[in-house]
């Protein structure tokens, strides 16, 4: 039998990080729970799944979700994202080549091309597609009948989706940050999955940088491996661990360079705000949508900043963190957070 490469072992691993089914899946309970009852319910009546719509920030488990539900069902997934499908025959054979039952996965669901959500409305709802043959007064349609499929779609900006692609979903999960007990759980689990020696110390210090994400959690852990195995005798303890994240340049709040830039930036260079997110970008020479979907969630969740309708201002817990005393005037910032959140920008 041959000998698998580093690569190829390396490759195994990363997949195996994976839950592969609810039941090994950590955390969001609720929509563990709720999801449970609904495959168990379809099952029963031998039915394909409503299609589901999932809504939260990157890295909270939404693609993950999506294979333990194909798992679940018996079903195949075919994967993709909103900004790779372009144009109605990019989907054209994936859905013609779906069985009964099967999922289509698209993340970032809310970059599709207005013209592909068009043409996946009657897929939705009738399971048929039409095609355009020719043009000008040559043109005529063809329909196409496809099997009933499970649209999984996965989004971190839901206010961007259009009402009519919302409306099509039947089932709705929002994905919340996760507390640092569960965060632990998800490490320790990885650990062994990965072969790494790591304490209940250790454990909680990756856990408290990790930002209340598990694939920034599964990230650090894997940094921290290296950093174990090359410094000390590869087991990690929570002074190793504190020791590889200040390295890697992780503070106690999981924050890493880039946002304690963001922070600075809304503090030195507009005076702590109210400042726009474009402005923003343009300072930290950094895409707006990086900033929105990436930096800002966890922001918002621990109140380090707040965002108003005339724009984004950094709240005392951030200049506490920078080392910075706060403003006389800090409260000006404080009664802005009663603004409308969205900013006109």
């Amino acid at each position: 039998m041959a000998k698998k490469g580093k690569r190829e072992i390396g490759e195994e691993y990363l997949k195996n990080l994976r839950p592969s089914k609810l039941d090994e899946y950590i955390g969001q309970e609720k929509v563990v729970e709720n999801l449970k009852i609904t495959i168990r319910a379809a099952k029963e009546r031998g039915e394909p799944l409503d299609h589901i719509l999932f809504h939260g920030p990157p890295g909270l488990g939404k693609t993950t979700l999506a294979y333990c539900i194909a798992n679940e069902m018996g079903a195949d997934i075919v994967a993709s994202s909103g900004p790779t499908l372009e144009r109605p025959a990019d989907l054209v054979g994936i859905l013609t080549n779906l069985k009964k039952g099967d999922v289509l996965f698209i993340d970032e669901i809310h970059r599709l091309p207005r013209i592909v959500e068009e043409f996946l409305y009657p897929a939705l709802e009738d399971y048929r597609i039409t095609i355009l043959l020719d043009k000008g007064p040559h043109a005529r349609s063809l329909n196409i009948n496809i099997e009933r499929f499970t649209l999984i779609g996965a989004t971190t900006r839901i206010g961007l989706l259009t009402a009519p692609l919302r409306e099509r979903f039947g089932i709705f999960h929002h994905l919340d940050f996760y507390p640092d007990s569960e965060l632990i759980e998800i490490i320790k689990r990885s650990a062994r999955i990965l072969g790494v020696d790591i304490d209940g110390g250790g454990a909680e210090v990756i856990a408290g940088r990790s930002r209340g994400t598990p694939r920034i959690a599964n990230r650090l852990l894997k940094r921290v491996r290296d950093y174990a195995q090359v410094k000390h005798d590869g087991g990690i303890t929570g002074e190793i661990a504190l020791d590889a994240l200040k390295m890697t340049g992780i503070d106690e709040l999981g924050l890493d360079g880039l946002d304690r830039q963001y922070l600075e930036v809304i503090i030195e260079n507009y005076k702590g705000g109210p400042v726009g997110i474009n402005a923003i970008g343009a300072t930290l020479n950094e895409e707006v949508d990086t900033l929105i979907d990436v930096i800002e969630p966890y922001m918002l969740k621990t109140g380090l900043i707040g965002r108003t309708s005339r724009g984004r201002v950094a709240l005392e817990p951030a200049y506490r963190h920078l080392g910075i005393t706060p403003p006389r005037d800090i409260e000006k910032q404080l009664s802005l957070l009663d603004m409308d959140e969205e900013e006109k920008d």
